[in-house]
This record gives structure tokens, C-alpha cells and sequence, in this order.
């Protein structure tokens, strides 16, 4: 088991933002969260990050430094720091040496395509490249769990589409247990093997769709009969939950 979410719920003051909800989540499992706005989609991403505690129920979760990384709709790039330097903190933070940091920073850019960007400030990165220099410092540490929090929400399609390759690659390489947030049914069912629909705020479980296909997915998987009949049967179980 890589993370769990037992029958967790989170009042804020006296109106419950999520729960009751349960999630298992297995080692190198994509799971993505699909939900209304207000659902507690993001509440259950920080439970499993440790930002913050249930009120009820109890979170499994792997604490160890480095193990959990997170990657937020917004880069939170520190804007005076190089992209070098954004990518080595998490390792400077853990006390590594900064020929360690910077060597592996270097790869962790490197492998989402962004080497000869390495002294370029927030400022200078297009917001795709901002975004792929917040995953490689996400993946920097090595996590054995990444959050993904809406990462591609503020980003055009084409951009989507290419992080969302370099998310199933880099994936491939280390194998890390993925919690997917998203509004979006068709992005879900591309990166996700198991797509969990929410209720509208106060979240519980809806739906549970397995979705039977490689990962990475194939050329062409997004064109497929299969892909459109998952998209349709998420959609629909998410229209079934907003009408509820």
C-alpha cells in the first residue's frame, strides 16, 4: 500500500468539505479524482501530502522525507531562484551536498526537457516550461507518492497533452504510486488506470471505473473505441453525481 484514506472526513467550521471517503491507493497505481468544484477533491490531496488532518477517520501515508512530493495547479517557483536552483531545494532542504543537488537537478530538468534552461528565472519560462520545471522537482527526491493537483488547468491543449506524455514517461522510469486531480473526464481516462468519480461537495465515492489499457498508453489510444466508451461511462456517472 502505497497511501490510505479511511472513511476520512474534514469539517471546516460547521459545513463537512469531504467525506465520508475512502481511498486504497497501491504501489505505482495511477489513480485519478474527478469531481464538481467544491467536492474536496484538493481536501483529499492534502490529507494524503500530511497539510492537513482529517476530522474524522485516519490517513496511511508514507512520511519519510522525500517519499511524497506534490505538484500544484500554480509552479510555486520561487521567482529569484533559477530553475537549477528550484529543482536542487528539496535536496539542499534534506542536507545533500550542492554538487549532489545540482547534479541531480540537472537530470531531473534534463528529463522533462528543459536542459539548457537551467539558469532561467520563473519569469523567463513560458507557463508549460514553469510547470515541467515543477515536476522535476517534484520528482528530484525520488517520491515513491506524487500529487498531481489540477497541474495542467492553466495550460493550452497542446501543452496538456505533452505533460501528460512526460508524466506517463518519467512514471515509467521510477514507477511512483500518481493521485491525478482533474476536472477534465477525457484527461482522467488518458492518465489514470482507475478513474474515481466524487459527489458534489461534502465528496464521497460515485463511481469507480478501471480502465483497461498500457501504460503509457499506445499511439493512438486516444482516438480508440475503448477511450471513448470510458469518457462517455465517467461522464455520465459525473453528471449522475451533479444531478443528485
Amino acid at each position: 500500500m502505497a497511501a490510505r484514506l479511511d472513511q476520512v472526513e474534514v469539517d471546516y467550521g460547521a459545513r463537512r468539505a469531504l467525506g465520508p471517503f475512502s481511498l486504497t491507493l497501491q504501489p505505482g497505481e495511477i489513480v485519478a479524482l474527478v469531481g464538481p468544484s467544491g467536492c474536496g477533491k484538493s481536501t483529499a490531496m492534502r490529507l494524503l501530502a500530511g497539510l492537513e488532518e482529517p476530522t474524522r477517520g485516519k490517513v496511511q501515508r508514507l512520511a519519510g522525507r522525500g517519499e511524497t512530493s506534490v505538484v500544484f495547479q500554480a509552479p510555486t517557483l520561487a521567482p529569484w531562484a533559477s530553475a537549477l536552483d528550484n529543482v536542487a531545494l528539496p535536496l539542499r532542504l534534506e542536507g545533500r551536498p550542492r554538487e549532489e543537488a545540482e547534479a541531480r537537478a540537472r537530470a531531473a530538468l534534463a528529463g522533462v526537457r528543459l536542459q539548457g534552461s537551467e539558469a532561467a528565472k520563473p519569469a523567463q519560462l513560458s507557463g508549460g516550461m514553469a510547470m515541467r520545471a515543477s515536476l522535476a522537482r517534484a520528482l528530484v527526491t525520488n517520491p515513491k507518492l506524487l500529487l498531481l493537483d489540477e497541474p495542467f488547468a492553466a495550460l493550452d491543449e497542446i501543452t496538456r497533452r505533452d505533460l501528460s506524455l512526460d508524466i506517463h514517461r518519467l512514471w515509467a522510469a521510477e514507477r511512483p504510486a500518481i493521485v491525478f486531480v482533474t476536472h477534465n473526464v477525457e484527461e482522467a481516462v488518458f492518465m489514470a488506470s482507475r478513474v474515481l468519480v466524487m459527489t458534489p461537495g461534502p465528496g464521497r465515492l460515485k463511481s469507480e471505473t478501471q480502465v483497461e489499457a498500457p501504460l503509457p498508453r499506445p499511439e493512438g489510444f486516444r482516438t480508440s473505441s475503448l477511450f471513448r466508451a470510458l469518457v462517455e461511462q465517467v461522464s455520465a456517472a459525473l453528471a449522475e453525481a451533479m444531478a443528485a
